[in-house]
């Protein structure tokens, strides 16, 4: 059991101890403010404050974790070794920087609360991040602190115990365009041969005739290639679909095509499938509720998971409104453009509200990959590097890698063969 003294216990201070200690490095953990009960302890334990009591194990406090709503800090990034950190400390301080306010600053999203201007889908802007800016978005940071604060507190205090996290790896797979071709109805089926046949799309003419009349696959009808690839090395899989009526951003199968919700049925006997919430519904609850309901009643059991149709996270009204619907997890935490990590963690975090000092019932699960940043590399090669670097950084902290690929960009047909890469990927990947 490891003893924490500071001068204030607060809700941000509990939140982020706990996340540090009990998630990340498995070490119980004990709060005080009672001089007397410090010194006495003759266990492990440390001193949280801007000065230390004696000689003990000392990390010096900044003022963020014991204030209350949103200041405009100064980031100023230096290293502790090989890694960035920021908020420096003084040379007294066992650790040079305030590891528990800089990690509460990235989990939080604080600086997604600061000013700043959003992309066309009101998204934070993955440029706008200190984690950008500082080149060490593809650095899971967090976890990286916590294992090297563990080593020194380990020199101090040899019989520190701790229950040691496992690497794992989920793929998950996003379903907001079930078919190319199929099952989408007489008109949208017109208008898309029509668009094809104006626009000189020849290959995709014959493609979709081929696909009417049943003699050519869908392309994007991959799901039994997925379903069976994911059993035969026993990956973890999650497929999130998205069960909305059409909109000019959501333009999947209708909800109410039975072949739309066998095949949801039919995956869900093989894997876990959540809600991929609408473009409609990022900010409209009653919808987001009622796109939930509807999946329930398909699949027959609670829908707990969801993600938000292109990434769109606004801090903190995206995650109350996931709450209000009743979710428990979220997916959403990463950039849909650049490979890395959002918050700085490859760790299960929960939702910390700044607005109103709460620790809110849900879950975020922060991914590292999604397929559209892969987009802009050129080769195979240079694709499985760059992914194969994040896992390797994630297996070195023990943390959750987690990759997002749609059922679209693996039927398509490109200079890249998707699925023999993403097969790859999951030999290489699985536990």
């Amino acid at each position: 059991m490891l003893l924490i003294y500071t001068h204030k216990i607060t809700s941000r201070f509990s939140y982020i101890m706990k996340h540090v200690f009990t998630k990340i490095l498995g070490v119980e953990v004990m709060f005080t403010t009672k001089v007397e009960d410090f010194i006495k302890h003759s266990g492990p334990k440390i001193t949280y404050t801007k000065k230390p009591l004696q000689n003990e194990f000392f990390i010096q406090s900044t003022d963020i974790l014991f204030e209350q709503g949103i200041s405009d800090i100064q980031v100023i990034v230096s290293r502790w070794e090989e890694i960035p950190c920021f908020f420096s400390a003084g040379e007294r301080s066992n650790i040079p920087f305030d590891i528990f306010s800089a990690s509460f600053y990235l989990l939080s999203r604080y600086e997604e609360y600061l000013p700043h201007v959003k992309d066309i889908h009101g998204r934070f802007p993955p440029k706008e991040s200190i984690a950008y800016q500082y080149s060490f978005l593809q650095q899971p940071v967090v976890d990286q602190w916590a294992l090297k604060m563990l080593g020194k507190l380990q020199e101090r205090f040899p019989s520190l115990e701790r229950k040691k996290r496992a690497y794992s790896y989920t793929s998950i797979i996003d379903v907001t365009t079930s078919h190319c071709f199929a099952h989408r109805g007489f008109v949208r089926s017109t208008a898309g041969l029509v668009l094809d046949l104006v626009s000189l799309r020849l290959k995709r003419v014959a493609q979709r005739i081929g696909v009417w009349f049943n003699s050519k696959n869908d392309p994007f009808d991959n799901y039994n290639f997925l379903t069976a690839l994911h059993k035969k090395f026993k990956v973890k899989s999650m497929f999130f679909f998205q069960f909305a009526s059409y909109s000019t951003y959501d333009k999947n199968i209708s909800p109410n095509n039975n072949k739309f919700k066998y095949l949801i049925k039919s995956v869900a006997d093989y894997s876990h499938v959540s809600l991929a919430a609408s473009y409609s519904s990022f900010d409209n609850l009653e919808l987001l509720k009622k796109e939930k309901k509807k999946l329930e009643s398909v699949i027959n059991r609670t829908v707990d998971y969801a993600r938000m149709r292109y990434n769109r996270v606004d801090i903190p009204n995206t995650y109350r409104n996931l709450v209000e619907a009743e979710f428990t997890d979220d997916y959403t935490m990463g950039y849909t453009h650049e490979m890395g990590f959002r918050a700085g963690t490859c760790t299960p975090f929960y939702f910390y509200d700044i607005n109103i000092e709460v620790q809110q019932p849900i879950r975020i699960h922060p991914f590292a990959v999604h397929d559209y940043a892969l987009l802009n590399l050129a080769t195979e090669t240079e694709i499985s590097d760059k992914v194969d670097s994040l896992n390797q950084r994630v297996k070195q902290v023990n943390g959750d890698f987690l990759t997002i690929f749609s059922n679209e960009l693996l039927g398509n047909s490109s200079k890249i063969d998707w699925k023999i890469l993403y097969e790859k990927f999951i030999k290489n990947y699985h536990v």
